[in-house]
């Protein structure tokens, strides 16, 4: 419409210009800047015709015309495809660009989106705020797409998943059945949790030479080393190393200080174990001998008393006379 009266007033313009079917000069000034087709502007901007002021008035074929836009003016421009926010209208007389409607990014009609723009979601052709029952929204498509996945029991959009079927581990949005490298699972959390390698410190200087606890008094030993753990691992991670060292080691051989006297000291109490032994040995042996003696003893005296008592009993027999017997 607009591109309409802007050629209808240039052509009323010029026929006013012409006085009694003749053009004057002023007229012939204009007509050259309007009607400029050969002129090498017009051809390197498309346009069939154009205006200084205007832009191109029309286009070559096959080109759109599309009306920019400057202050309060606007000029036309002839391209190849429209703008984004724009679709193209063909027609044998002119072709030019239709802005979409204001929900849509881009469009292939004035009622049928092809993107639309932030907040609003493609269904059908048509930009919604929201999406119809079934359907959740998609904001890197900025469309509206089925459900949640089979995997998902609950999810926020078709791309992110708040909680997994039962069996599943939830990761970043996503459901797996085995969780990806790098990840182990948590049965508690029925999540993928990153894995926790083992971490180990450096290695310390090496013991001196030893054997059996002792620095001295020997040829071969052996000497240590270790190093700490800085960071456990978790179950499926990677366990620890080593954390000590072993190795043989040759040195000269020297005696232990004080080493003689300590021979002394230990033999000398050894012997005095034994002594205490003997000791205690000794007088076992004779409180056994003691109450043996006491056993017998007591035996020689009962059986002292026994033949006494015997003895006795017959001499009392003996001097009984029998007139002195009882009568029977």
């Amino acid at each position: 419409m607009q591109l309409q009266l802007i050629s209808f007033v240039l052509i009323f313009s010029h026929c006013m210009d012409y006085t009694g079917g003749q053009p004057n000069s002023s007229s012939r000034h204009r007509q050259h800047k309007l009607m400029t087709g050969a002129s090498s502007a017009c051809q390197q901007s498309g346009c069939l015709t154009c205006s200084d002021y205007n832009g191109c008035l029309s286009c070559r074929p096959r080109l759109f015309m599309h009306l920019e836009r400057i202050g309060m003016k606007q000029i036309g421009v002839c391209m190849t495809s429209c703008p984004p926010g724009f679709h193209g209208n063909r027609s044998p007389e002119r072709s030019t660009c239709t802005k979409c409607r204001s929900e849509c990014d881009s469009c292939f009609t004035k009622n049928f989106c092809t993107r639309c723009r932030t907040g609003f979601y493609l269904h059908l052709g048509k930009c919604q705020e929201s999406c119809p029952d079934g359907m959740v929204h998609s904001d890197a498509q900025r469309e509206c797409v089925p459900g949640c996945p089979a995997e998902c029991e609950s999810c926020v959009n078709s791309e992110s998943c708040t909680r997994c079927r039962p069996g599943l581990y939830q990761l970043s949005g996503r459901c797996y059945h085995v969780c990806p490298d790098d990840y182990e699972p948590n049965e508690e959390l029925m999540e993928c949790t990153p894995q926790v390698h083992c971490e180990v410190g450096e290695w310390s200087e090496w013991s001196p030479c030893s054997k059996s606890g002792r620095t001295c008094g020997f040829k071969r030993g052996q000497e240590t080393r270790t190093r700490q753990v800085l960071q456990y691992p978790s179950p499926f991670g990677k366990p620890c190393p080593d954390i000590s060292e072993i190795k043989e080691c040759l040195v000269k051989r020297r005696k232990c200080p004080g080493r003689r006297k300590t021979e002394r000291n230990g033999r000398r109490s050894r012997n005095n174990r034994k002594d205490k032994e003997s000791q205690e040995v000794r007088r076992e042996r004779k409180r056994e001998r003691e109450r043996d003696r006491d056993v017998g003893e007591r035996e020689d005296s009962d059986n002292r008393n026994k033949t006494e008592h015997r003895h006795r009993r017959g001499h009392n027999t003996e001097t009984v006379s029998p007139e002195d017997r009882p009568v029977q």
